[in-house]
């Protein structure tokens, strides 16, 4: 097969920089031809700030959080179990609207792009309502079903409440994120986190510690102050697809639903949304796992989790722009070009996540530390950290080759992936080695590490084997 890329031309570095913040303004065009190279630069750098600005949801709350005790850093880790869930439909969704998108753009019909976007949003909101409904009225039973203690119960469930009641803004800023991932707009995905964290920032310490006229409401108001943010981020995202700031213009006329239109997405979105709910249901597995050794040794893992989120969604960022130069591509019928996208996104991954492993290595009690006083709750977190990032070479391709195929449509081959590495390898392992080697905790984090690697080699040999080729959405 002929390949149409243009090698990329040299370029001096304030040039560079120049372009760069020419596409944070939203000006780069199109991703199908030119320098491969700089087309994965400028995807990538506002995707991974956009993920920056989404780990800090996390890191924010937990830091203000990590000032009420223990109970209330592991009723956050409980409830972040649950809205996992929600994320994990969000996602999926998510991720049949950013292939179907990148794929309409990619074949020049950004009429069919709208239409998709639109009923992407409307199966949203029609799946967020009555999951917010059940969230809200049984956030205490939630807690106690996954081990809470009475105290943590508690003290967290009119959080878990209101996190899970407003998840309709979870579903929102990620489907609308996805259709502007997917037609190349990643600027105003970014702009639109940059203005949801910067409200959470302000909000967490006023609503939670009772600042100026703000009440004191405590974890309450680390959930409010999360789910208001949120609702100014999606404000911006509809006023920008409103406006049609970037290559996405919704009108009215492209919200009328369309059964066949939310079936199609549905259909390629399902093993999506499954992928994600294993991942996540493993997660609540480790969860429960963990929580048999105490509150100290789950908040530890919860500081943990939070920090490795935050250095994993800038990951994930890398690992979107993967995603849409596959759609974008295969839609322009230039599957080498593709191809090639994958693999030097992938190494640009493995550089900055070796980076990380190396600032866990030798600062994971520092960093635990900011959030934590207790030394048991320090001691598990460094451990916890220290050992997941051990496998973060591999994790590098295998976050980007899994992206790459859902950017390709192709939901159902990381599904399978996820379901070896993270149930079939991961929860037995884990189980194992923390109750039956001596190894207690630590067991369960050697069982991620070899879980991550176990995932990375299975996606690069399925990636080899090239049946991306034949999927059509």
């Amino acid at each position: 097969m002929e390949r149409t890329e243009t090698p990329p031309a040299p370029i001096e570095p304030r040039s560079a920089w120049r372009e760069i913040l020419s596409v944070l303004r939203g000006n780069y065009g199109d991703y199908t031809t030119g320098s491969l190279r700089r087309a994965v630069v400028f995807l990538a750098v506002p995707m991974v700030l956009e993920m920056v600005m989404e780990s800090l949801f996390s890191i924010v709350d937990i830091y203000f959080i990590g000032e009420l005790g223990s109970n209330a850093v592991a009723a956050a880790g409980l409830t972040m179990s649950w809205i996992t869930i929600i994320f994990a439909v969000a996602l999926g969704l998510s991720m049949g609207t950013t292939a179907t998108v990148a794929r309409r753009i990619g074949e020049g019909n950004p009429e069919a792009a709208r239409r998709a976007a639109a009923q992407a949003i409307g199966l949203g909101v029609l799946i967020s309502i009555p999951l917010g409904i059940l969230g809200a009225v049984f956030a205490g039973d939630l807690l106690r079903l996954l081990g809470g203690e009475a105290e943590t119960v508690r003290v967290g469930t009119g959080f878990t409440a209101i996190m899970l009641g407003g998840n309709i803004t979870i579903f929102l800023i990620f489907l609308i994120n996805a259709v502007f991932r997917g037609a190349g707009d990643a600027f105003l995905a970014m702009r639109a986190l940059w203005l949801a964290n910067g409200i959470n920032i302000i909000l967490d310490p006023l609503l939670i510690k009772g600042i100026w006229i703000f009440p004191e409401l405590g974890m309450e108001g680390a959930a409010i102050a999360t789910t208001i943010g949120r609702g100014v981020g999606v404000g911006y995202q509809i006023w920008m697809l409103a406006r049609g700031s970037g290559r996405i213009h919704t009108g009215l006329r492209h919200f009328r639903p369309v059964w066949e239109e939310m079936v199609r997405l549905l259909n390629v979105s399902a093993f999506g949304i499954v992928q994600i709910l294993i991942g996540t249901a493993s997660w609540m597995a480790m969860m429960k796992i963990l929580a048999r050794f105490g509150d100290e040794v789950l908040a530890g893992y919860t500081i943990a989790i939070r920090i490795v989120i935050f250095i994993l969604l800038p990951a994930w960022g890398i690992a979107n722009a993967a995603a849409t130069l596959m759609g974008q591509n295969l839609g322009a019928q230039k599957p080498e070009r593709a191809e090639a996208a994958v693999w030097l996104t992938a190494k640009a991954n493995a550089i900055f996540l070796v980076g990380v492993s190396v600032s866990f290595f030798l600062f994971a009690e520092e960093m635990c530390g900011i959030f934590s006083k207790d030394a048991n709750v320090i001691r598990v977190g460094a451990t916890s950290l220290r050992w997941i990032s051990a496998s973060y070479l591999f994790l590098a391709y295998g976050l980007t080759i899994v992206q790459a195929f859902n950017g390709a449509g192709d939901t159902r081959t990381p599904t399978f992936l996820n379901l070896l590495a993270y149930w079939i390898v991961q929860i037995p392992l884990a189980w194992f080695l923390s109750t039956q080697t001596g190894l207690a905790e630590t067991g369960a984090f050697i069982a991620i590490a070899i879980a991550q690697t176990v995932l990375a080699i299975s996606a690069i040999w399925a990636f080899r084997k090239g049946l991306w080729l034949q999927h059509v959405v």
